[in-house]
């Protein structure tokens, strides 16, 4: 395989198309070496379009969702943000590079050791993977300039809503299969939040995450 041209049909083909059009996100896909985030055994799929599968029946997000989330997330060189589901490191690895520091939940200890490696050999240095149920966020670190869930919730918790600074954002996938919904969430005030819709898509549920309440009749 052609690496290089695997990489540029990827942004090519199939993240521009999405409309990921922030020249900065698609210069930074070229930059974070994704297959360097790919299981061994699965780096012949690190550039389709599709979930790759990592340890513990988990997925790496599809290429396109990630570019599109973190151009819609846009971190800012001074902010701190905060990732829930580290998977493999690579979207946290993409948020280090917009953001001033990054800290990313990951309840599963053998991809706490997977990311960690990955972004050691990749020399990104202001990341913090920490084992942990980022259902809850990290109230300790609160404020949060900004938050990305790496994955589907049915709902978003109100405890991460909390640990936004008043203009923050928080990009999620939320909803229910056939049809999710990709939401920017927009903290207004320190009631108020507004919910912008980006897209519709599926993505793997994160853990631990409380599912609505179920209607009785």
């Amino acid at each position: 395989m052609n690496i290089e041209q695997a990489r540029f049909n990827m942004i090519e083909q199939q993240i521009r198309p999405w409309d990921v059009l922030d020249t900065s996100v698609l210069s930074l896909l070229a930059v974070v070496k994704r297959e360097d985030f790919v299981p061994a055994q699965h780096r012949a799929l690190a550039f389709m379009d599709l979930e790759v599968p990592l340890p513990g029946g988990q997925t790496m997000l599809a290429p396109k969702l990630e570019a599109r989330l973190l151009q819609e997330l846009a971190p800012a060189k001074h902010e701190k943000v905060l990732e829930v589901g580290t998977g493999s490191g690579h979207m946290a690895a993409l948020l280090a590079h917009k953001a001033q520091r990054v800290i990313s939940l990951e309840i599963r200890p053998e991809l706490v050791a997977l990311a960690r490696g990955n972004l050691q050999r990749a020399a990104v240095v202001n990341v913090d993977v920490r084992e942990a149920d980022g259902s809850q966020g990290l109230p300790a670190e609160a404020p949060f300039d900004a938050i990305v869930l790496s994955g589907a919730v049915a709902e978003v918790p109100q405890v991460l809503f909390d640990q936004l600074k008043v203009g923050g954002r928080l990009a999620a996938i939320v909803g229910d299969e056939p049809v999710m919904r990709a939401t920017l969430y927009t903290k207004v005030s320190e009631r108020d939040v507004r919910a912008t819709y980006l897209f519709d898509t599926v993505a793997q549920r994160l853990e631990r995450f409380p599912a609505p309440a179920k209607f009785t009749f």
